[in-house]
């Protein structure tokens, strides 16, 4: 019988995290889900195992943690940091401190405090990989985007870092940078956008092989989506 993973899939009850998780149950992966929302777990596959938990606390994601590696018979393997959302706002110069903040609350505190916490579960299982989500924008900003822009480059910049802090110990952390992603919420707020908007199908097969051991050779890749 097949050795069977684990993946952590934090935002996997959201437009991308949905397919993702789904992409990952249909490869033979155990999948783990956490979400503040209790009712969120109605958006998952049965499949999945849902954890109620707020991924801005250190607590609850150390909990998230131990749950993911909990399992002898298959171990933690794969992270995938897909929470965090978007915000556009005024230029630079008429952009409040708290609005900037929050983004960087936002994008970048789960995306460090779960890695943070799963880090020593990679290594202690033997190595595997991490994928983060940077933003398009963080490559090619827009005049009113600055708190979303910078905080998706923080980032990137914070995956890379990883990639080079953990490679020794067989731990490799990859980036996507997506541009529009199709989902109801995009549909409904830029209607003429829809024939760019890339199909959440799509980046799940790409964060599913980032994850796999067909991307061994890749580490520290931004790869725009």
């Amino acid at each position: 019988m097949a050795c069977v993973s684990t993946a952590l899939i934090t935002g996997g009850t959201g437009g991308l995290g949905v397919s993702v998780v789904e992409s990952f149950l249909a490869d033979g992966w155990r999948v783990v889900v956490p979400d503040i929302s209790a009712g969120a777990r109605e958006r998952l596959p049965a499949e999945a195992e849902f954890l109620e938990a707020d991924l801005t606390d250190p607590d609850d994601v150390a909990r998230v943690a131990r749950t993911a590696a909990g399992q002898e018979d298959a171990p933690l393997r794969a992270l995938a940091n897909l929470v965090g959302g978007f915000r556009a706002g005024p230029k630079v110069v008429d952009t409040p401190l708290a609005e900037f903040e929050a983004l960087f609350a936002l994008n970048l505190r789960p995306t460090f405090l779960v890695t943070q916490a799963v880090l020593p579960r990679l290594v202690e299982a033997g190595g595997g990989a991490i994928v983060c989500v940077s933003a398009a924008a963080a490559l090619e900003p827009w005049s009113g985007g600055a708190g979303y822009a910078a905080s998706k480059a923080a980032v990137l910049a914070f995956a890379r870092t990883v990639a080079k802090e953990h490679a020794d110990e067989g731990v490799r952390c990859n980036v996507i940078a997506p541009s529009m992603i199709d989902t109801p919420a995009n549909r409904k707020a830029s209607p003429d956008a829809i024939d760019k908007m890339v199909p959440p199908e799509r980046i799940a097969k790409t964060i599913r092989f980032l994850c796999s051991d067909d991307s061994a050779a890749v580490n520290g890749a931004v790869v725009s989506v």
